[in-house]
């Protein structure tokens, strides 16, 4: 069985991307990402209503594939989308970040990073 190759700093697989997004949790984390610079778990949890460790595992594969990348700070991890996207990749999710439920998503992250202002650093 052929090994799948991982992801460059310069290339993303087409086809990995759309079957990882193809996941609710991961499309969801993605959208957010992509409306601020950078995250923490506590912020994509309480805008979208899923479970820390449950997102946590998507970011988590999200990571893997060369989509997100990481900052620690602390006890916290803060994620945020590559800086590099293809310009192909930065459309779909731009077409997508107005739809039902990530327009809500988005509306329940402006109240959830009032909330968390300053509680995720240390």
């Amino acid at each position: 069985m052929e090994a799948i190759a991982q992801p460059t700093e310069r290339t993303l697989d087409p086809t990995r991307i759309f079957r990882l997004l193809g996941e609710e949790t991961r499309l969801r984390a993605a959208l957010l990402l992509q409306q601020r610079p950078e995250l923490c778990v506590c912020e994509l949890t309480e805008a979208t209503g899923v479970s820390q460790p449950k997102m946590s595992r998507h970011l988590g594969h999200l990571r893997d594939v060369g989509l997100v990348e990481t900052r620690r700070s602390g006890q916290w991890v803060h994620y945020a989308l590559r800086r590099d996207l293809p310009e192909w990749l930065r459309q779909t999710l731009a077409t997508l970040a107005g739809e039902r439920p990530f327009a809500d998503d988005l509306a329940e992250l402006r109240n959830a990073i009032i909330r968390h202002r300053g509680y995720c650093e240390e």
